[in-house]
Parts: structure tokens; sequence; C-alpha cells
């Protein structure tokens, strides 16, 4: 192996020492390091400017050809909020019954996530369109140019979840949607190129979180 591809050991990288983002300036270490998944939330409505200005922070992000393949749905009144909870949680108590889950598990499980969508004052639902992005004539390159796509939606919600944490708002990740997305674009309307990723619920943190993250020893190779 030549001295250019030789692996350096990661124990050489000191991922566990604190001052590892010291050349950030305070507030940027201050965002990444404090955000997090916020699950509870105050019974108290989000400004529609803030709203706006996370989905501003989203369209800022970096996207594959810069075709900027995000698209969002924001979900306020109680009635979409519900008849969404609703229809995904049918889905999810038939599938969790063919896995042969304990039905006091299933109940359990359900009226967490409907209390968890329904009590949740915003709710944005990150979609990925296809409709600007390359088509090729094989397989293997379509699917990448779908991961691309995907990708760009990825950092799209990321600026998001940073600019909530900026502005005092918490905010979580929901992944249910990859499940049902057709189910969930019909219960909100949405058109049939919009493939819905994720639900992001916003609001004023009823809960203050600690959470710590691996080190990056074992999760990083330098070549």
């Amino acid at each position: 192996m030549s001295a250019s591809t030789t692996a350096v050991p990661d124990t050489q990288t000191p991922d566990d020492d604190p001052d590892l983002l010291a050349p950030l300036s305070p507030a940027a270490r201050r965002l990444i390091r404090t955000r997090r998944s916020i699950r509870r939330y105050l019974p108290q409505p989000v400004p529609r400017p803030l709203v706006l200005a996370l989905l501003e922070a989203a369209r800022w992000a970096p996207s594959a050809h810069n075709r900027q393949p995000w698209r969002f749905c924001v979900v306020t009144s109680d009635a979409a909020k519900i008849e969404l909870s609703r229809r995904m949680s049918e889905q999810w108590r038939r599938d969790l019954s063919a896995d042969g889950a304990d039905p006091e598990f299933v109940a359990r499980r359900i009226a967490v996530s409907h209390a968890r969508l329904t009590a949740s004052p915003v709710l944005i639902v990150p979609c990925v369109t296809l409709e600007d992005m390359d088509v090729y004539a094989d397989s293997q390159r379509n699917e990448a140019e779908y991961i691309m796509a995907v990708q760009s939606v990825a950092l799209a919600c990321e600026n998001l979840l940073l600019a909530a944490h900026d502005l005092g708002l918490g905010a979580s990740w929901l992944c249910a949607p990859l499940f049902v997305p057709a189910l969930v674009r019909g219960a909100l309307g949405l058109p049939d190129h919009w493939q819905p990723q994720a639900i992001l619920t916003v609001g004023y943190p009823a809960e203050d979180k600690e959470k710590d993250r691996a080190p990056l020893a074992g999760r990083t190779v330098w070549r």
C-alpha cells in the first residue's frame, strides 16, 4: 500500500475532545451541540413569520444539480392533523397486528403517536419530487438520481431543524410517512408527484432534553 493510501488509525483522532468544535464561532457551536429532538410542546401557536423563516432556511440548503427537489406541506389546522393521524394510525394498527404485536402494546403505541401529531402546533411534511431531476436510460443511474433528490430534501430539513432551534423552537423528525407515502399524500391532498419523506413536528418546547453522541472512533477512517 502506498503512503498516499495508507489508512491513519482512528485512534489518532482525538474524537472525544470537547474542543473539536473550537474553530467554529460560539453561536455555531451552541446551535449544533444543543439542538435536540423535542417531542412535547406547549399549547402555544407558532407565529406564521417564524414558520416562514424555517421554510426559508430550508430553501437555502444545497441540492443535487441545484434542482431543489423539495416541497413542503405545512399543517396547522386541528382537523387536518386529526385526519392525518387517523389514517396513519389505522394502517399502523393493521401492520402491527399483522406482525403479531400484543393488542395492548399496539393501543399504547397508537395513542402516543396520535397525541404526538395532534398536540404539535405545526407539522411540516417535507416531500421529494423528481420532476426537475435528470432521467437516464438505465435503472442504476435513475436510482442514483432519486437518492440524490432524497439527500437534498434531508439537507433542507437539517437547515430547518437548526433554524427552529435558533428561534427557540423545538422540533423532531418522524420517518413514519416513508411507510405510507400514498396515504399521507391522500390525507393532505398533495400532488401525485410529491413523495412524503417525513413529518417534522414544531412548537415551543415543553421538555428539556440532554443527549450525547457516540465518539468518532469506529465511525471515521482517514486515508
